[in-house]
């Protein structure tokens, strides 16, 4: 099969330590070039990472013929901008969570994507990880009857006003950063768009980003996700959904290690002691490659992305009414 070949705008630390190795692990990627708005700098990462061409500007990689594919790892408020200039260019895009800044922006991709024929896909990396393949399949299966609420928490402690994530006007704060993963799942899980949400945020005195946010997520039927997200807290992580004769638990549900075993937990909650826990070991898997694989056969006319732009929007939309939801101070509805 012949590889596709990658143009990775910027040199992001999830480009460098994650995605370019993810994808040079294997015969179906060759990342052929690296862009930087320092020239020194993305000629060290390509030196480095041994990628064969590097670039000081984004528009130099874009005009490169022979590149059919960009990551975009790039600040969130150039999500969308360098995305269409990339499809413009003739590239496919994958680019990092979230999409945009918000709704509205993420559906100025569905023009590009139709003048263009190119494709874009929201780089939600935890939906191609088999852990959360075989969680969807035991809900879908009735192995914990139905699903009526999930619950989920994900922090890391860093406070830098130098970092990307610390800038409002850059997309910074938890929610956009973090909060989507919860909610992209559920929505995932729930195979369902939600109704209205209510939040609460905490933000930074000095730099303005939310950095406790705690959002509720009304589905139909009642359903419901709860979730944490905080950017100054102990590092952690966790999902757990409930149903009517069970629940499971995703011990690493967003970073899981690619170089060892994860864990799940299903319990029939026959008791409050793990009498009926059933636990279900992956073998170490890299979702970053997976992602990149499934993309790829998309590109190749065999199935489609693992995240539409339409689902990406719609995960926009739940994040735009959180937000709505915090500053209002009353539930909000989902447009």
């Amino acid at each position: 099969m012949t590889p596709l070949n990658w143009g990775i705008l910027g040199a992001a630390r999830i480009a460098t330590s994650q995605v370019i190795p993810a994808l040079q692990d294997g015969d179906r990627h060759r990342i052929l070039a690296i862009a930087s708005r320092d020239a020194e700098k993305a000629a060290a990462a390509a030196k480095s990472l041994a990628i064969p061409r590097s670039y000081g500007s984004y528009e130099a990689l874009l005009e490169d013929p022979e590149v059919e594919a960009i990551y975009n790892p790039l600040p969130n408020h150039l999500h969308v901008p360098w995305s269409i200039r990339a499809m413009e260019a003739g590239k496919h895009v994958l680019c990092e969570k979230p999409i945009a800044m918000n709704a509205a922006e993420a559906r100025t991709l569905l023009d590009a994507r139709q003048k263009t024929g190119r494709h874009v896909c929201e780089a939600f990396m935890v939906r191609s990880h088999p852990q959360w393949i075989r969680a969807r399949e035991l809900v879908t299966g009735g192995r914990i009857g139905d699903l009526s609420l999930i619950t989920g928490h994900f922090s890391y402690n860093r406070r830098d006003p130098n970092d990307v994530r610390s800038r409002v006007d850059y997309g910074g704060g938890v929610l956009l950063d973090i909060g989507c993963y919860p909610i992209t799942m559920a929505r995932w899980l729930f195979d369902a768009e939600p109704l209205r949400v209510s939040a609460f945020m905490d933000r930074d005195p000095d730099m303005g980003i939310d950095r406790v946010t705690t959002g509720i997520v009304e589905f139909p039927g009642g359903r419901q996700l709860a979730f944490t997200c905080a950017g100054q807290l102990v590092l952690h992580q966790v999902m757990h959904l409930y149903g009517s004769k069970g629940r499971l638990q995703l011990e690493i549900p967003f970073n899981p290690p690619h170089d060892r075993a994860v864990k799940m937990f299903v319990d029939d909650g026959r008791d409050l002691v793990g009498g009926g826990i059933e636990t279900i070991e992956f073998p170490a898997a890299n979702q970053f490659r997976l992602q990149a694989d499934r993309f790829a056969d998309a590109v190749q006319g065999k199935g489609e992305v693992p995240v539409t732009l339409e689902d990406s929007i719609a995960n926009m939309e739940v994040i735009d009414a959180l937000f709505r939801s915090a500053e209002s101070g009353r539930a909000e509805v989902v447009n």
